[in-house]
């Protein structure tokens, strides 16, 4: 049950990652300021970590696939892609209250739906998925409808 620990830490990591990053780019006056920050922060977490846990575990320069080289890449150009249309809808005039709801909501729904794509699965999803997705929906919407004032 060890993931669930991280599986939390992602989620206070990501959930307090839209206001950052609305303050940073308030406070720079430039969304791509804010997003060159956020790059240098991914090369300083996302490059620098693992090339030292990777060396220290003499893991560096081992076991490398092209297919794994080329998928983890297409998700890290995934996660940057996001990153650029939070800003955009920061530049937009949304603010985290609204945006993040939106993102959050939307992201598992999409991932379940491409997960299965991916992964068809064996038997007929239960029919309280559907259910699921409408929930979330409504539920993104109660939070937008009724976010408090700024």
């Amino acid at each position: 049950m060890h993931w669930v620990v991280f599986a939390l830490g992602a989620a206070l990591s990501w959930g307090l990652y839209g206001p950052a990053l609305h303050q940073g780019q308030v406070k720079l006056g430039s969304p791509f300021k804010a997003l060159l920050c956020v790059g240098v922060a991914y090369f300083i977490v996302g490059v620098l970590v693992p090339m030292v846990v990777l060396a220290s575990q003499g893991q560096l320069t081992k076991g490398w696939t092209m297919d794994g080289a080329m998928g983890a890449t297409a998700a890290g150009m995934l996660g940057a892609i996001g990153a650029v249309f939070i800003i955009y809808a920061f530049r937009a005039g949304g603010l985290p209250t609204y945006v993040m709801p939106l993102v959050f909501g939307g992201a598992p729904v999409v991932n379940v739906l491409f997960t299965m794509y991916l992964h068809p699965p064996k038997e007929s999803p239960n029919p309280l998925l559907y259910l699921g997705f409408i929930l979330v929906a409504a539920g993104a919407s109660l939070v937008l409808y009724f976010k408090p004032s700024s």
